[in-house]
């Protein structure tokens, strides 16, 4: 949404939609607000326009406490985007400027900080120091409200400096001292100050083990997202490929919470996010949650709990969980774009919000990929190289090893290329990667080939816009199909395509269709239709069943649970 007047009518509208993809701000209040608040329309002589809450926040306007706009989804944008800006924008969600500062920022990206800045206060206008700061804030807010921990604490965890730094950063954006945002709170906060700083396996009282929703532990989160959102086909998406030992499922379908351990920078950590039981009520949260109630079928949220070891990791924890669910993403434009085609149109009308599932530790799913085979083979490598918790919790007993912890492994020679190659940097696979360098590194190891590699960009690396391998065009020839027009009308969204065939049971699970693939209406992708190796490679399961954690037949839906217990 480019055009001013477009997006007045969208605040006029209160349009929840575009959450996230643009801030206003009022400057006869000096308040900034998402399109979605529900206060009464300014005056349009009274409004501007700022691509991002960092650049309002430039300008001089504080974050409304009525809709609290720093709490939106992310946009879609930065998923889509593969040029600096992009990988700029995911670098910095991820947390690299706190870590590494703007220098750190700018050697991973291969530019210079004065490039970086530039780039960035063009497009959004504010800098990397900017847009991390406004992260900061955050974050700060977030644990004032959910944990007891002590200011001075808090404040370093969140990422400040100084204690100065923060009290001013928090007047500045939200209008009050940090004692006046945590009494705000009430209640809000209640459920988990005994329990905020309580890590991986750390006791928590008699319902630490439990799945029960009435007393969860951890800090209380609400990851928001745009809606509608598949939530029953993602939790079923991540039960049949669940790890033991480092993730499980619990409850029945429609109630179940999916819990997994974070191996995390600072420390560790363990996450549980429930599946919503359906629609929602309209209502106004308690104060201190991540994400206020979204307006009709605008969004709404994951309900989710963290805990742990370092608090300094919330926010990185937190971009992993939304990466993982895939919570950013627009199901307004996916559904613009695939609607149209002649095959997905009535696929995407069936499951509207339907999202790709990316990866809350990129580096693990490539091991996992490339290992192959159910998840009880990954379950087998985590018992023997993972880190054991200091505490089993439930089902979770481990973090999945690292890279580096299975260089010198007993394990195929595949993997263990893949991992030193992950270990000393030869590949990079994290939010700011170059997608495309990335892939094409993937195709060249051993036993990995342009099936598995596209599959690892789609999910490792979050792309959107994966619809086939990138050597597809050139390898072989052929069409779409009689049903679609293929891959080249998906883009920006060929991932959500994928998905969509894949749940219908038109490919096999996991396998990313080539030209020539994509079935007609009525028809079914068979094993026979999908090629074998190409020349070098080494054949293995996941060239010719697909890759995955938890390939199944061709023949069976590919999101089945199979039986595995819910």
């Amino acid at each position: 949404m480019r055009d001013d007047e477009a997006r007045y009518e969208a605040v006029t509208s209160r349009d929840a939609r575009f959450d996230g993809e643009f801030f206003f701000a009022v400057v006869t209040t000096g308040i900034y607000c998402r399109p979605s608040c529900p206060a009464v329309t300014p005056k349009r002589v009274n409004v501007r326009f700022f691509p991002s809450a960092a650049a309002a926040q430039a300008a001089g306007f504080r974050a409304c406490r009525r809709c609290r706009p720093d709490a939106v989804p992310g946009s879609a944008e930065w998923n889509v985007r593969a040029d600096l800006v992009g990988r700029a924008m995911r670098l910095i969600g991820d947390g690299v400027v706190d870590r590494e500062g703007v220098g750190g920022l700018a050697r991973r990206l291969g530019y210079s900080p004065r490039q970086v800045q530039r780039q960035l206060t063009a497009e959004l206008g504010a800098g990397p120091v900017a847009l991390a700061r406004a992260r900061r804030a955050h974050t700060a807010r977030v644990l004032l409200q959910t944990t007891a921990l002590p200011v001075t604490e808090l404040a370093f965890a969140a990422g400040f400096a100084s204690i100065r730094q923060f009290n001013d950063t928090i007047r500045e954006i939200y209008a009050g001292t940090p004692s006046e945002l945590r009494a705000a709170a009430g209640n809000g906060g209640a459920a988990a100050r005994h329990t905020a700083a309580a890590g991986p396996g750390a006791a928590t009282g008699p319902e630490s083990g439990s799945a029960s929703r009435s007393a969860p532990t951890g800090i209380p989160l609400r990851l928001a997202y745009r809606g509608p959102y598949a939530a029953a086909e993602i939790f079923d998406f991540l039960q049949v490929r669940a790890v033991p030992g480092v993730e499980e499922t619990r409850g029945p379908r429609g109630g179940r919470t999916y819990r997994r351990t974070l191996r995390l920078t600072h420390g560790s950590g363990i996450a549980e996010v429930d599946e919503p039981a359906g629609p929602r009520r309209r209502r106004r949260p308690p104060a201190g949650l991540v994400c206020p109630a979204a307006r009709g079928t605008g969004g709404g949220w994951l309900e989710c709990r963290l805990r742990l070891t370092d608090l300094r990791d919330l926010s990185t924890a937190v971009q992993r969980l939304r990466r993982l669910f895939d919570l950013d993403a627009d199901p307004y434009a996916v559904a613009e774009r695939l609607g149209a085609d002649p095959l997905l149109g009535p696929l995407v009308a069936e499951r509207p919000g339907l999202r790709s599932p990316g990866a809350a530790d990129p580096g693990e799913l490539a091991v996992r990929t490339v290992l192959g085979g159910p998840p009880e083979r990954a379950a087998a490598l985590v018992r023997t190289y993972g880190t054991p918790l200091d505490v089993p919790d439930g089902g979770l007993t481990h973090l999945f090893p690292a890279p580096g912890e299975l260089t010198g492994a007993e394990v195929a020679e595949p993997l263990r290329t893949l991992c030193t190659a992950l270990a000393d940097g030869t590949l990079t696979l994290d939010a700011g990667a170059d997608r495309g360098a990335a892939e094409r590194a993937l195709a060249a190891l051993p036993g990995v080939g342009p099936r598995t590699a596209a599959y690892l960009r789609m999910r490792a690396l979050g792309d959107p816009d994966v619809g086939r391998p990138a050597e597809a065009d050139t390898e072989r020839g052929g069409t779409a199909g009689p049903g679609s027009a293929g891959p080249a009308a998906w883009r920006p969204w060929g991932a959500y395509a994928v998905h969509h065939l894949w749940r219908a049971g038109l490919l096999p699970t996991g396998v990313m269709p080539w030209p020539g693939e994509v079935p007609g209406p009525g028809e079914a992708a068979g094993p026979g239709e999908i090629p074998g190796p190409g020349p070098g490679q080494m054949p293995t399961p996941r060239e010719t069943s697909g890759p995955g954690e938890s390939p199944s037949a061709p023949e069976s839906p590919p999101y089945a649970l199979a039986g595995r217990a819910g």
